[in-house]
């Protein structure tokens, strides 16, 4: 199994980061290469920012004008990615992750912040390695039932991370 470097940057302050997200992060990244069985080391970029950044980075990419929960920058295509000649890893591209959407989306949809950041970076790993869910919803499938495993196989599948009702007493 290859060696996994996950640089991580906060560039927002709307949003405390937990304790523990950051290790989060890097085991979900790490957890994706290996279903996949990648045996090359890689490098992936994530940054935290808000939503107004998010917004920006969907208009000028994507001509989307809207905020999003995340976006995926490969720097592949084809199984062919670029390489840090320095380090011989292959960077696999960057992830953006809008935490003020995260965490409301993690209370729409009633589980853990923990368990939402944990399905924003499998998801965009699969996009990082070439899947792509709008293509067809054959290709929605599988990588849902791809993200669905992985989440599992780390402990965070949805059915041990809702929150029950006695979460919200006080």
């Amino acid at each position: 199994m290859g060696k996994v470097k996950v640089m991580i940057v906060n560039n927002q302050t709307e949003v405390k980061i937990p304790v523990g997200i950051r290790m989060l992060i890097r085991r979900c990244c790490h957890a994706v290469t290996e279903y996949e069985g990648f045996d090359d080391d890689f490098e992936v970029s994530v940054s935290f920012v808000d939503d107004k950044q998010i917004h920006q980075l969907n208009l000028e990419h994507r001509n989307i004008d809207r905020s999003t929960d995340v976006l995926s920058f490969p720097l592949g295509e084809n199984g062919v990615y670029d390489k840090n000649y320095e380090t011989g890893a292959l960077l696999l591209g960057d992830i953006v992750i809008s935490l003020e959407t995260a965490c409301r989306q993690a209370q729409i949809y009633g589980h853990s912040l923990e368990r939402e950041l944990g399905f924003l970076t499998v998801h965009s790993m699969l996009h990082l390695l070439g899947y792509d869910h709008e293509e067809s919803s054959l290709q929605e499938r599988i990588m849902r039932e791809k993200e669905e495993t992985i989440l599992g196989s780390l402990g965070i599948s949805r059915d041990t991370t809702f929150i029950g009702e006695h979460a919200h007493k006080e």
